[in-house]
């Protein structure tokens, strides 16, 4: 029985799970903060890190105790894990998560050497997501080899690109940080902390920590114990370099202001600091790298959701998924970059505090022994005070609600389900001793 893995293989791994996770968001929201949190940009990439790199690590190491996200929300309910998983995996997958792989990649890596007069949302746009997807469809029908080659090959030339990128703007600094701006002025922790929702790594987290465990599984590791402890090694690996890497782009953002002005999204920020510090043959490198980054995000991407409705639906191929979710993400992902992330935002606010509660309940699962009334009574309202946020994020008058929860510790930074989740666990563990219920029998470990 295969119960280890070297080092090499690890890292190997490692580097395809950075792979996986580093494309559109993780590029485009480090450096936009930076820009608006001018001087306060340490304290908002400190909340920026705890959900875009902590929660993605714990996202991984709760699907490598129990196997995969549906055995996980099934302890809930079975009804729970079904609606859950399916609407998480439309929003890392057709619905944003797809389309922005390729609204970044166009950003970054075409338009600025188109001219003046191509918008981003128009035919430059259109004729560049009918090739990028139509190369996604094509190669997730074996995605395997691809993602593990980029992995061990272009992840280690993308961040040495970018570590070039950092050290040219520690040497010749393109300017001072500016007072932050908006939320950043009040609650720069805060608003870092929910900027992080929109990489979404931590609702991914929970498709690829699967893809994670069937790559050890590939190498001939049988036993569950040595499986989880080796997708724990290659999380570490995954996220620290996702850590340095929003570190480095916020830094890079902070210091712009002087030299190329104010952006309206990351995505055109990073090009123009990249032209600024080293000319086209800087954005051209640069941008060649996020396209090959946001390739492999999307390919991943792709064949998961496929892999998984497939598996919901197996009356439709998984060939006949892949061609439905690129030709669909083509058409979403012409909305334009800006757009998207706008549309994305109200989504992720509520689906976000239910993903980190399932998590978060997760390692203490033993403690409570497993008892489904805990879980229910934590993500109803969770999901509640979710759903309020979403729609006041997407900017429905709802004044009459928000004004009665802004009682609530911490809703006016966006985290007031904090709280009731964990008055809410109580309430159901508290019940759930009362009524006698038995313990869950969904496995603990994988």
């Amino acid at each position: 029985m295969n119960t280890n893995l070297s080092l090499k293989q690890i890292i190997a791994i490692g580097l395809m799970l950075f792979a996986m996770f580093f494309g559109a968001g993780n590029m485009i929201f480090p450096p936009f903060l930076g820009q608006d949190a001018g001087t306060s940009v340490w304290t908002a990439i400190f909340g920026f890190l705890i959900t875009g790199v902590g929660l993605p690590l714990l996202g991984v190491i709760a699907i490598a105790k129990v196997g995969d996200l549906e055995t996980l929300a099934n302890r809930v309910h079975p009804v729970y894990a079904v609606i859950f998983t399916v609407v998480l995996f439309l929003v890392i997958g057709p619905l944003f998560a797809i389309p922005r792989t390729g609204t970044v990649a166009f950003e970054i890596g075409i338009s600025p050497f188109l001219s003046e007069g191509s918008a981003p949302n128009g035919l430059g746009l259109l004729i560049f997501s009918i090739v990028y997807f139509g190369i996604c469809a094509w190669l997730s029908m074996n995605p395997t080899k691809l993602v593990d080659t980029i992995g061990k090959l272009l992840t280690p030339a993308l961040l040495a690109v970018l570590a070039l990128f950092v050290i040219k703007s520690f040497i010749t600094p393109m300017g001072e940080p500016k007072a932050p701006v908006g939320p950043y002025a009040d609650g720069p922790f805060f608003k870092g902390f929910i900027e992080g929702y929109l990489t979404m790594d931590a609702i991914a987290s929970l498709v690829f920590g699967g893809m994670v465990i069937a790559s050890i599984k590939g190498l001939g590791v049988t036993s569950k114990k040595s499986i989880s402890k080796l997708c724990i090694k290659a999380a570490l690996i995954a996220v620290a370099g996702l850590g340095l890497v929003y570190l480095s782009l916020a830094y890079i953002g902070s210091t712009s202001p002087d030299a190329i002005g104010l952006h309206e999204n990351g995505g055109s920020l990073l090009s123009a600091a990249a032209n600024h510090l080293f000319g086209s043959f800087g954005a051209i490198v640069l941008g060649l790298a996020i396209l090959f980054a946001c390739l492999t995000t999307a390919i991943g991407l792709i064949s998961s959701c496929a892999q998984y409705f497939n598996k919901l639906m197996p009356k439709v191929s998984y060939k006949s998924f892949v061609l439905i979710f690129s030709l669909f993400s083509a058409v979403i992902a012409n909305a334009g970059l800006t757009q998207l992330i706008s549309f994305s935002v109200p989504v992720l606010v509520f689906i976000y505090p239910l993903a980190i509660v399932l998590i978060l309940l997760s390692f203490a699962h033993n403690l409570f022994n497993g008892y489904s009334l805990v879980y229910i009574c934590a993500l109803i309202p969770t999901g509640l005070i979710g759903l309020v946020d979403g729609l006041n994020a997407a900017g429905l008058n709802i004044s009459a609600v928000t004004d009665v929860l802004s009682v609530l510790p911490f809703f006016s930074q966006g985290i007031g389900w904090l709280v009731p989740a964990i008055v809410g666990a109580i309430v159901g563990y508290c019940i759930a001793l009362a009524a006698g219920e038995s313990k869950k029998t969904v496995p603990t470990s994988n």
